[in-house]
């Protein structure tokens, strides 16, 4: 059966901008981690790792300053930038989801419920890893906005805090030091292990955007570039899903 449609704006410039910053950001994060976590397959050196790292470091930031702007913007955005559009907490969430998993060819304004739940997985991994990955830069390589906190714990001498570099010892009190890396601990262990997880979820983003777009065939991959979806129109309206 046809149906008539019409081009719809839904993705913010906003959100598109967010999209693609984070794409980049994600995979250059990837990529620069998986050569430091086999760096010595590679043959790095010290001052090599510390280069990667420190490049590892300055992508975080770019990640976490964009993952800020958009934890922000799900609270005091509009339409689709907000939380209750996109998130799997809307009242009726449940009957969506079962309606979804029916295989009903329904087109959905936003996400469809797969798309949400998978939307709450990503960001959830993605702020765990900006929290724990800013805990390690200042414990690693004492980087911002951690660093100097750290620097100063383990000072053998207050005063001469520039002494302090990373994988050196000077005037670095070995027990201070030791209790650092416990306190570290916990977020390597979580750093790598979403790492992994994201590893896993992203190719399910991908397969479930394609899947998502030869099922309900409202340009889903062409409206993250200029914001606008093809959905049936008003005399089609119960065939769309505004959620």
């Amino acid at each position: 059966m046809n149906i008539t449609r019409e081009q719809v704006f839904v993705w913010s410039r906003k959100i598109r901008l967010f999209h693609w910053i984070n794409v980049v950001a994600i995979l250059l994060l990837i990529a620069i981690g998986t050569i430091i976590l086999n760096g010595k397959m590679f043959g790095i050196s010290t001052d090599g790792k510390v280069l990667l790292k420190t490049i590892h470091v300055f992508v975080g930031y770019v990640f976490a300053s964009n993952l800020i702007f958009r934890l922000i913007i799900g609270f005091v955005g509009k339409n689709y930038e907000r939380w209750n559009k996109i998130l799997p907490f809307n009242k009726g969430f449940k009957a969506d989801l079962e309606e979804f998993k029916q295989g009903k060819k329904l087109a959905y304004k936003g996400h469809n419920p797969a798309g949400k739940l998978m939307v709450l997985a990503l960001l959830s991994l993605m702020t765990v890893q900006m929290i724990s990955g800013l805990v390690i830069a200042g414990t690693d390589i004492y980087y911002p906005p951690f660093g100097n906190y750290f620097v100063e714990s383990i000072a053998i001498d207050k005063d001469n805090l520039a002494a302090i570099k990373p994988y050196s010892k000077v005037n670095v009190d070995e027990a201070s030091y030791q209790t650092m890396r416990e306190i570290r601990k916990p977020f390597i262990t979580a750093h790598v292990y979403v790492f992994y997880c994201l590893l896993l979820l992203i190719p399910l983003h991908i397969i479930g955007v394609i899947v998502a777009e030869r099922r309900e065939k409202t340009a889903l991959v062409s409206a993250m570039f200029n914001g606008y979806k093809y959905l049936p129109k008003d005399a089609d309206k119960d065939k769309t899903k505004d959620s």
